[in-house]
């Protein structure tokens, strides 16, 4: 069976020693008394709560999976996910970084963020109940009417009632501009909308008493593609202008998707008929509450292949300790055993560094965007909102695909390290596998993410955004330049940056007069600037951990740090001159093929 330790002391070192968390929390009014203390004393309870009470249900959860009941359409999930849940919101952790004003605890969002790394380390499934419940809560905030938020953010906050996002329909997935479910008005002002969704993650529970879906639809009026779509709040449940639970809503499950992962959560079919909603925001401009939520929920899908690599890692690099076989290459290292552990092997090394390399610098990368997030929403100085909030906007397409990419990369090499073993159920390996694959998928494939970045957050304005965080490389460049000992990881990153600027301007010269080159180069782009940010978040991190070297600190934390930073540059980072060699080769060889592909 699996084991998983919350990594308390590597996020104790990218928030306060690394990003200095606490220096920007002064700057911020509601969080100026913020201390490293008190964050961490939240996170050590968030890990026990993470370890204790549901990694335990995360291999029964997947052996179990959700039930179905055709003829109420009620689901119930796997055994002991719903008293989970009640110790989760009994004990306050779904207001963790909620506004007060509605009842939350208004801590800092880079606290949740660590707290729901260890959650999807500990079971992404369960996870996903009240993780998506986050993203419906922002959109509410951003565009909802003062009543829509004081009827249902309280109980969101609370963890009474999740939430959801319903966007996706049969005929189209991430193209929701060819939509067709409908909302007609009523003359109390509310809609009745008909359609149906499908893979609608947590769509139906028995965990709490009401769930609150937000769903695009289209008006009676509304112009044709994506201009035409509105955003409503959809209650399971009709809510009474008391705040109780009125009439079943026309909304239910129509059957649960079969899948390959994440089998304790429940992909739902959803199915409306007259359901009475409530719109959100303006007509025709539902986008603008929707992509809220789904960027809310690409961070929070990069912070699922972050959970898992970490799990993974942990389990891998127990097992190879563990693990007897062959002898070491250079000689006999277990004089006492009939041969030597796994671990002494350089390509198990490799593929374990591989994992902890990603694992920690998604970590940094993760963090990083979550101060940004914050800065953007309640820093008071606008100019720092703006910068924070573009800036946020170019990584949040790394966040999501380089992360998940990494995640089904890294859990595949962990499962490689068990050999056999891992093919095999009771370790637990292929469940991290199979979870990580739907990552890459789902809330936009990394296809998408990658022509957003690279369409939209790069060539949309000529690279200005890129060049800011180019200006942030540059600072770090002009620190340590001139450091003999930072050499290794600042060549790297000085040298890449430098290229950036020919290769991104090359594609958009192609761009501009063949379209496709940008698709045939989007995804290898997405991967050399997401090394990019990985390396320049690794440098810093060495940058910290030869400091403390050097002023004495024995600690091996820091020289395992370095080391494997230094893994991170020498074996992964140098793929990113492969990418840009593929990303040249242009379009030809893709969409001159129609006999390869007769």
């Amino acid at each position: 069976m699996p084991t998983y330790t919350p990594p308390l002391r590597d996020m104790q070192f990218v928030m306060h020693e690394m990003l200095k968390v606490a220096d920007d929390f002064k700057q911020i009014p509601q969080y100026a008394d913020m201390d490293a203390e008190t964050i961490n004393a939240v996170l050590e309870e968030g890990g026990k709560f993470a370890a204790e009470v549901i990694f335990p249900l995360n291999v029964s959860g997947d052996a179990e999976g959700c039930a179905y009941d055709a003829v109420t359409h009620a689901v119930t999930t796997p055994k002991g996910f719903k008293e989970a849940y009640r110790q989760y919101i009994d004990a306050g952790w779904a207001a963790l970084a909620c506004d007060p004003e509605f009842g939350g605890q208004g801590l800092p969002l880079v606290v949740n963020q660590c707290f729901y790394e260890m959650l999807n380390s500990a079971n992404q499934a369960w996870t996903m109940y009240p993780g998506l419940t986050h993203g419906a809560y922002a959109s509410l905030v951003s565009h909802g009417t003062p009543e829509q938020k004081q009827t249902y953010l309280p109980k969101m906050i609370s963890g009474e009632w999740t939430g959801t996002m319903c966007l996706t329909e049969a005929h189209c997935g991430t193209d929701l501009g060819l939509m067709r479910t409908k909302a007609e008005p009523q003359a109390d002002g509310t809609y009745k909308l008909t359609g149906n969704k499908i893979f609608i993650s947590a769509g139906e529970q028995d965990m709490t008493e009401n769930i609150i879906h937000l769903v695009l639809a289209r008006l009676p009026d509304a112009p044709p593609g994506i201009k035409g779509v509105s955003l409503f709040i959809v209650p399971k449940f009709l809510v009474n202008q008391d705040g109780t639970l009125g009439a079943r809503n026309g909304i239910y499950c129509g059957g649960l998707e079969h899948k390959m992962g994440i089998k304790g959560n429940s992909t739902a079919q959803i199915v409306l008929e007259d359901a009475v909603g409530s719109m959100v925001g303006q007509p025709n401009k539902g986008m603008n509450g929707m992509f809220v939520m789904m960027n809310a929920a690409r961070l929070g899908v990069g912070n699922q292949g972050q959970g898992l690599i970490e799990v993974a890692y942990q389990n891998a690099l127990a097992y190879a300790k563990d693990r007897i076989q062959m002898r070491s290459l250079t000689g006999v290292k277990a004089k006492d055993q009939a041969a030597d552990p796994i671990i002494v092997h350089p390509d198990v090394r490799k593929m374990l560094l591989t994992a902890k390399a990603y694992a920690e610098g998604g970590r940094a990368l993760l963090c990083f965007s979550s101060m940004l997030l914050e800065k953007e929403h309640n820093h008071p100085d606008e100019k720092v909102r703006e910068d924070a909030g573009e800036m946020l906007a170019m990584l949040t397409p790394i966040v999501k695909a380089f992360s998940t990419d990494n995640g089904w990369i890294a859990t595949s090499a962990c499962l490689q390290v068990f050999g056999g073993h891992g093919y095999i159920k009771e370790w637990g390996m292929e469940q991290f596998v199979r979870d990580a694959r739907i990552n890459m998928i789902y809330e936009g494939t990394n296809t998408v993410q990658s022509l957003d970045l690279l369409g939209r957050k790069v060539l949309g304005n000529n690279g200005a955004t890129l060049r800011k965080f180019g200006k942030l490389i540059g600072k770090l460049v002009e620190e340590e330049g001139g450091n003999e000992k930072m050499s290794e990881f600042i060549t790297p990153i000085a040298t890449l940056g430098e290229q950036m600027t020919k290769f991104t301007t090359e594609i958009a010269m192609k761009g501009m007069q063949n379209p496709d080159e940008v698709g045939a180069a989007a995804v290898d782009y997405l991967r050399v600037a997401g090394h990019l940010v990985f390396g320049y978040f690794w440098a810093r991190m060495a940058q910290v951990a030869l400091r403390e070297i050097a002023a004495g600190n024995a600690d091996p934390f820091y020289l395992a740090k370095v080391q494997t930073a230094r893994f991170y540059f020498a074996k992964l980072f140098p793929e990113t001159a492969t990418l840009m060699r593929t990303a040249r080769a242009g379009s030809a060889v893709l969409m001159d093929t129609n006999e390869a592909l007769l």
